[in-house]
């Protein structure tokens, strides 16, 4: 019986009268097709939804992976500079792959850059070893003459730095993470800090304090910006004065109203990043996001490359008095700043300091650092001309010299028979004049040769 009723030819009868039922609503939800139901869902509008759906600027990105692949290589240089004669093997370099983040093999890495790295045979272990090039070295020790010689600009952005802060004072593990986005020496704390007792202060151990405050640096980057535009698009006093510069990516959707809304939001007053306002504070929301724009505005403006990955930048959260969400307050203002998801991070990048891909206003660190930058451009283009050019040099001056042999040989060979052809011709002569037989004149030359 069961084999009658759960046949095939049943079974397909069943299925068809079912999807009749569904079609014409009979039994739509019913226990039979539980799984198929469809229940509208709200679109979730968070962070993360608005950090996949934004406007990308490709550009950007582009140099954020180039920026990743050197910081790679300055990773490894690190690691090959502590070895006791500065060169490690590949093997060994193999074992540091993912310790430096590397997802491709160490040797193809290192192929890619012969500008930077030297692979080579070493002479007794005979296995393959690598050092660092010439060219990097000089510029890494470039790099750090620079930073001691603007050590007085360094200390500036420190102490205006410290001057954002709530209570003047900034953890040293975090500064250390941005050490290089500030482009502070490595041992900043027992070479630099120690030159400046009147400036700066360890409070504690893990804390770096300002010891007086300095109004004459308590002035925005910004208010450059907002005193050219003024004097020099004749803007009024009301469209400046709380501005922001607004530098949109390529295909930015602009929708209906965002004009007035943006309009509106850049004549909002606000207080300013130096400015302490403890006696009245802020409750309007639109201000007090205002005024963190402003302070992370300024943060941006103190580095040296114009960047800061967003994991490091939460560790200023509390201490800068931005309790907000970052990711989402920034992904609101997608003309000030931009967040880049390539090169292994999430980095903020301030919008109006880039233009096709490159700082508007370098400094004499980023200089150096873009230098670096073009080693890995250049990737295996321009290897070896030096020892091409010499080598070709060398072949052309043996070619020449051998040349210029066989031209020597060929003259000395053509004045020996014009010699011995004049000898002749004179003899001849002499054998006539003397009435000589002519058998005397042929037996004297088979003599001669």
């Amino acid at each position: 019986m069961a084999s009658i009723i759960f046949g095939p030819g049943n079974l397909h009868a069943l299925s068809v009268r079912l999807r009749i039922f569904v079609g014409s609503g009979i039994f739509q939800y019913g226990p039979f097709i539980r799984g198929v139901q469809r229940r509208w869902k709200k679109p979730v509008d968070s962070a993360r939804t608005r950090l996949e759906g934004r406007t990308r600027d490709h550009r950007l990105d582009k140099l954020m992976v180039q920026l990743r692949n050197l910081r790679h290589a300055l990773a490894l240089r690190e690691l090959i500079s502590q070895r006791r004669n500065e060169y490690a093997s590949l093997q060994l370099l193999s074992k540091w792959r993912h310790e430096v983040g590397l997802n491709i093999e160490i040797g193809a890495f290192l192929k890619k850059y012969p500008h930077i790295f030297q692979i080579y045979m070493h002479p007794v272990k005979r296995n393959h070893c690598c050092k660092v090039t010439q060219k990097m070295t000089d510029l890494i020790a470039e790099e750090e003459a620079v930073i001691r010689e603007n050590e007085t600009n360094i200390v500036q952005r420190l102490k205006k730095l410290l001057m954002l802060s709530t209570n003047g004072s900034l953890n040293m593990h975090a500064l250390w993470l941005v050490r290089r986005e500030l482009g502070l020496p490595d041992d900043y704390r027992s070479s630099m800090l120690p030159k400046y007792p009147h400036d700066l202060y360890l409070e504690s151990p893990d804390t770096l304090s300002l010891v007086s405050r300095d109004d004459e640096l308590a002035v925005a980057k910004i208010e450059e910006w907002r005193k050219k535009e003024y004097t020099e698009k004749w803007l009024a006093e009301s469209e400046t004065k709380y501005a922001f510069p607004i530098n949109f990516p390529t295909g930015f959707k602009i929708e209906k109203g965002f004009r007035e809304k943006l309009k509106n939001w850049q004549r909002l007053p606000y207080t300013k990043p130096y400015e302490k306002n403890d006696l009245h504070p802020i409750h309007n929301v639109e201000r007090i996001e205002k005024r963190i724009v402003g302070i992370l505005h300024e943060l941006f403006s103190l580095t040296v490359e114009k960047m800061i990955p967003l994991e490091r930048l939460s560790h200023f959260r509390r201490v800068f008095a931005m309790e907000v969400n970052l990711r989402e307050l920034l992904l609101k203002y997608p003309g000030i700043f931009y967040i880049s998801t390539k090169g292994s991070a999430q980095t903020v990048i301030l919008r109006e300091s880039y233009s096709k891909g490159c700082l508007v206003e370098p400094n004499p660190v980023y200089d150096v650092r873009r230098k670096m930058l073009d080693l890995i451009l250049s990737g295996c283009r321009n290897v070896g001309e030096p020892e091409s050019a010499a080598l070709f040099a060398e072949e052309y001056d043996q070619a020449s010299c051998h040349e210029l042999q066989k031209n020597m040989c060929q003259v000395d060979t053509a004045n020996t028979v014009l010699e011995l052809e004049t000898d002749s011709d004179s003899y001849r002569k002499k054998c006539i004049t003397e009435n000589l037989p002519y058998q005397h004149f042929c037996d004297s030359q088979e003599k001669s040769d």
